[in-house]
Parts: C-alpha cells; structure tokens; sequence
C-alpha cells in the first residue's frame, strides 16, 4: 500500500485504494455483527440467561435478523426536525470512526497508511464525532434529545482531554507519533509500555470506556432519565449508523489500545515469535473487547455528577503526574 501511495493518483492506484477500504469496511462489518452476538452471549453468561439461540446455528444469525429488521422499518422524521441536519447527523458520526482505521498497523505489514503523526491523526479525526452527536440532538428538535446531546458532549469532551494526555508518557519514550515506531520501540525495550506506562495505561483504559459511552459511563442511553438521549427521535437505518458508530469505534479504541500498550502484533515471548504477528494481534484485540463487555454486566451505571467529577478531579490531575514521573524519569536515565 506505501508504494501505491507515493505515486500519483492514476486509474490502478484509485482501484486498490477503493477495494482496500471496501474490504476493511466489510471486515469491520463482520466485527460489528459479531460483536453484538458475542456481546450478548457474554452477557447472558455472566447473568445466567441464555442469550440468542433461535435463529440460524447457535443464534449466529440473530445479528443478521435484527439489521433486517432495522432496515425494513419504515424511516420516519419529525415534522418539526431540521431535515438535512437531522440526516446528515449519523453520517458526521459515523465516517470518523471508520476514518481513524486508515493508520491502524495491525502488523508491521499490513497496514493502510504508515503517517508519520498517526496517533495525532487518529485524536483529530475521532473528536468530530462529537459534532455528529450534537447535530442529532440539535436537529431532533425534541428537548430531551437536545439534553442528551448536550450531557453526551460534555462527557466526550471530559474524557478526550485524560485520555489524549495519557498517551503522552507513550509519546515521551518513544519520541514518535507514529503507530509503528511506537511498536517497535516496545520491541527494542523488550516489554510492552502498559509497564512502564501502568498509571497511563489505566486512566486510557477508563477514559476509553467513557468516549465510547459503555458502562459505568453509559449515561448517553440512560433510559430513565433521557429515553436514550441525543438518538431519540431516529429510528431504522438511522438509528442503526449510531449504533454502527458505537461498535465501530470499539474496534478502532480496542486496536489503538493494542498498538499503545500491549506490543501490537509482538509475540510476548521471543520463542513464540513462529506466530503470525496477525494473530497476538487478534488475541490481545479480543481480550480488550471482552473486558469491554464484562465491565457492563459487573458495575452500575454513575451518576453525571460522579462522572464529571472523576474526569476533571482524578483523571485528569493523574495524567498530569504521568507526564511528569515519565519526563523525569526520561531526563535522568
């Protein structure tokens, strides 16, 4: 791909780079319906249901039968709505989320975009997902849905600014922006940053959960309080590129977190290295998305105070200290 990408824009080069992103979409879609099952299954394991069994072998297929069903259900948009915002709002969510995968190495060889600022790319381009999230609720024109909106935004704004600060320790020791480096500077340490980096590792793993809105941090849903908040008033196929959205950006925040602090597509011992990097890639990917669905069936939801208040008090002053302790450390060793 870094070669197609040196020469200039030609018929063959437009070819490779329009299937390259169909085939990365349709495996990003493949996460998606899966993840959902899987989801679900995890979460009717640890609360002693049986989850999705009916439909197809397993219950396979039940992902498949709900995107139908969202698809065939009739779209519907409120009479006194901003009606090219209200339809365009999904789709300013949405394309960040799969943008961000155009820098993600998922081996030192497969990968769309070696960018020297690709970490930088990524922070940039997630955070006008936020404008998608405050359009929707602005152009529902439905009070509840402009709260939400508004709650949403605050709590993505909160936690974006930890969560870009903790990642800073990661930067110091590498003195790069890029994925790749970044990797291969754990490679040279001969360990994974998540130990050097521990603080800055928990407090990306806790901002992470609150930009992608899961639990304990779900109050974009909050059912009681909001009737699902900013997203309201959507239904059908537009309701479903939020969700899409969602689960979207778990597959980017699960790669990234990889990337960062658990040595990519490294081997976590040499004498294991015979295996394809794709596949330490693919197991340390996995267990960041279970733990993503094991924390929503343990903890309750917090309150937005309880949320602020650990964003702007704890997150964000330990992020601080992280900087420091690391560019001491940096200086005299």
């Amino acid at each position: 791909m870094g070669a197609y990408l040196e020469q200039s824009l030609g018929l063959q080069n437009s070819l490779v780079f329009i299937l390259s992103a169909v085939v990365l979409l349709a495996i990003v879609l493949g996460f998606v319906t899966y993840s959902i099952y899987f989801q679900r299954k995890v979460l009717g394991w640890m609360q002693l249901r049986i989850g999705p069994n009916r439909v197809g072998p397993f219950g396979l297929l039940q992902t498949v039968a709900d995107v139908l069903k969202l698809l065939l259900k009739e779209d519907i948009i409120p009479k006194a709505a901003d009606k090219p915002l209200f339809i365009i709002a999904p789709v300013i969510a949405f394309v960040p989320a799969f943008g961000v995968l155009a820098v993600m190495p998922f081996t030192d060889k497969l990968h769309f975009a070696d960018v020297g600022v690709g970490l930088l790319y990524y922070i940039a381009l997630s955070g006008i997902t936020v404008l998608g999230v405050i359009t929707g609720g602005w152009a529902s024109n439905n009070k509840w849905a402009l709260i939400g909106a508004m709650r949403s935004a605050a709590q993505m704004i909160s936690y974006e600014i930890p969560l870009v600060m903790s990642v800073v320790g990661v930067i110091l020791m590498t003195g790069s922006l890029n994925l790749i480096d970044i990797v291969e500077k754990q490679k040279e340490m001969g360990m994974w940053f998540f130990i050097p980096q521990f603080l800055g590792f928990i407090i990306f793993i806790i901002a992470q959960l609150a930009e992608l809105s899961r639990t304990p941090f779900d109050l974009t849903e909050a059912e009681s309080e909001l009737i699902s908040g900013y997203h309201v008033e959507y239904s059908g196929f537009r309701w479903a590129f939020f969700m899409l959205t969602e689960y979207v950006y778990i597959f980017a925040m699960a790669s990234l977190t990889t990337v960062l602090f658990l040595g990519g597509w490294l081997p976590p011992f040499e004498f294991l290295s015979f295996i394809p990097g794709i596949i330490w890639f693919a197991l340390k990917f996995v267990a960041i998305v279970f733990f993503i669905f094991w924390l929503q069936a343990t903890f309750p939801r917090m309150r937005v105070d309880q949320l602020m208040q650990m964003g702007w008090k704890v997150l964000l002053p330990l992020s601080l200290v992280n900087i420091l302790v690391t560019a001491v450390l940096k200086t005299v060793l």
